[in-house]
């Protein structure tokens, strides 16, 4: 069942919080970059727990996990975003059609359609999305995220979990 058939007052409710939920990772998101953007100059790294957890200022002109950030080529800025604006339509469509007893997945969609939003944004408006989380292990940096990304990830393992039945209940025996 689709979740426009589900248009009762508990789906509508659902649908509310999950507009929240997904509101909530713009508005946090965007409000680091800009504190980021503004606090630390460029490429400028700052240790949070030494050896572990530094917070940086780069931007990542590419896709997820630094994808084409060092390819150069013309338009690569407007490219970028319409592939994202194009996935992000897809999520969306895709997210009409969850049940809202797929909670779990709901919630997800909603982290992934956030994180998508927030990371748009900074390609629309400076041509590059601001990372500063950077994860070092000795000598090995993970790629640098925001919040956006954050919630991308945690959003796909929740769809994960939910595709995984972690989301419905054992039935029980007689």
């Amino acid at each position: 069942m689709s979740a426009a058939a589900d248009a009762g007052p508990a789906c509508r409710r659902a649908v509310r919080l999950e507009a929240a939920l997904a509101a909530a990772v713009i508005l946090l998101d965007q409000l680091t970059k800009a504190l980021v953007r503004r606090e630390i100059p460029l490429h400028d790294s700052v240790p949070v727990v030494p050896g572990v957890l530094n917070l940086v200022h780069v931007r990542n002109t590419g896709a997820a996990f630094g994808f084409l950030n060092d390819v150069d080529f013309p338009g690569k800025a407007a490219a970028v975003a319409v592939v994202a604006t194009g996935a992000l339509i897809g999520i969306a469509l895709y997210a009409a059609r969850v049940s809202s007893r797929q909670r779990l997945a709901r919630a997800g969609l909603a982290l992934i359609i956030g994180g998508a939003v927030g990371n748009l944004i900074d390609r629309l408006a400076f041509g590059s999305v601001v990372d500063f989380v950077d994860v070092v292990f000795g000598a090995w940096h993970f790629w640098a995220f925001n919040v956006a990304d954050s919630a991308i990830t945690v959003g796909v393992a929740a769809m994960l979990a939910d595709m995984m039945g972690l989301n419905r209940h054992a039935p029980s025996t007689p």
